[in-house]
């Protein structure tokens, strides 16, 4: 490669090369971690899901329990019963929030 001109040619071919082979394994990688995180924020609401409803489950049933016999005290489980909504509450507001921060971040 005697020639300047045709030496400058095929360095820049390679450079050019090298840039797309690195930038299309950063994308893939970008594009790889987004998905895990999609996947798992998904699976972080799938459980959060499935744990707020196992609990408003058994706050059903202990309220069914607690109807069937009147000789237990209702002041302790209405106030029980109270601090569970109020939870339930707090971890629905928490998730509005999550869910917020979710869609701002993927849009």
């Amino acid at each position: 490669m005697s020639n300047p001109l045709v030496q400058a040619f095929f360095v820049g071919r390679a450079v050019a090369e090298v840039i797309n082979e690195r930038l299309e394994v950063a994308l893939t990688d970008a594009l790889s971690e987004l998905g895990k995180f999609d996947a798992e924020a998904r699976e972080q609401l799938r459980q959060f899901t499935d744990e707020v409803l196992e609990r408003a489950n058994r706050a059903a049933s202990a309220a069914n329990a607690g109807q069937t016999s009147p000789s237990s005290g209702s002041s302790g489980s209405q106030s029980d019963l109270q601090a569970e909504i109020d939870e339930l509450r707090a971890e629905i507001a928490l998730l509005r929030t999550e869910l917020q921060h979710y869609r701002r971040t993927s849009a």
